[in-house]
């Protein structure tokens, strides 16, 4: 299913996440979840914009004299 858990593995851990923080902590700890990965996402798209070498070459070509 889930990469390699299977419905009973997911309740599981289901129940244990539960048990740690409480139903009344769930949407908090969902929506920090979420608002992390979209972050980490936007993040990985903008450095992935410039290229590895972007920020070197630039600083290079400034710093030769003409």
């Amino acid at each position: 299913m889930f990469g390699g858990l299977g419905m009973t593995e997911l309740i599981i851990i289901l129940v244990i996440v539960l048990v740690i923080f409480g139903a009344g902590k769930l949407p908090e700890v969902g929506s920090a979840l979420g608002k992390g990965i979209k972050n980490f996402k936007s993040a990985v798209t903008e450095s992935g914009d410039k290229g590895p070498k972007g920020d070197i070459e630039d600083k290079n070509k400034e710093n030769k004299p003409s």
